[in-house]
């Protein structure tokens, strides 16, 4: 069987001695995280993903929340202490994060955004989000995960 091949996301937490599980699917292109849930048997509610945005001052910022809802721009803005962001353009994810559009992690980028993770994570044991880069799930501690590159919980979603 072939080795498993190393993301830096998983670099990043194999250096922070941060335990996790990987979940692979077969995928060509990117799906959504309903589907991605689905395909995994996972909890729609445990899955999380990633959007990265940007702030009017030009920072930019990582917002990890669970798949079936959708970011409150105005409540993300006001955890990271903007006026205003915007989702950043799919063709600029790769070029800001180093990661591809259904592969985007909050760790292991190029450069570590703030990061805020939607407050329902904060009670759970463990969660999914991308493992960086397509086909590939990381189940870990959303506290071991906020800690490690010092993000913080809020209620960020619509509703």
């Amino acid at each position: 069987m072939a080795k498993e091949l190393k993301t830096n996301a998983m670099r990043y937490l194999d250096k922070s001695k941060i335990s996790y599980e990987i979940q692979v699917y077969e995928c060509e292109e990117f799906i959504d995280g309903i589907t991605v849930a689905e395909k995994l048997g996972q909890p729609q509610e445990e899955t999380f993903k990633t959007l990265v945005a940007q702030g009017k001052t030009g920072a930019y910022y990582c917002f990890l929340l669970p798949v079936a809802l959708e970011l409150d721009l105005k409540k993300a803005a006001r955890s990271v202490g903007e006026k205003s962001v915007e989702l950043l353009h799919v063709k600029d994810i790769n070029k800001v994060t180093g990661y591809v559009r259904g592969g985007c992690t909050p760790i292991g980028m190029k450069k570590q955004f703030m990061t805020v993770v939607h407050s329902t994570a904060e009670s759970m044991e463990q969660f999914y989000i991308s493992g960086g880069r397509i086909g590939t799930q990381i189940r870990l501690s959303p506290k071991a995960l906020v800690e490690s590159i010092r993000g913080h919980f809020d209620d960020i979603v619509l509703g």
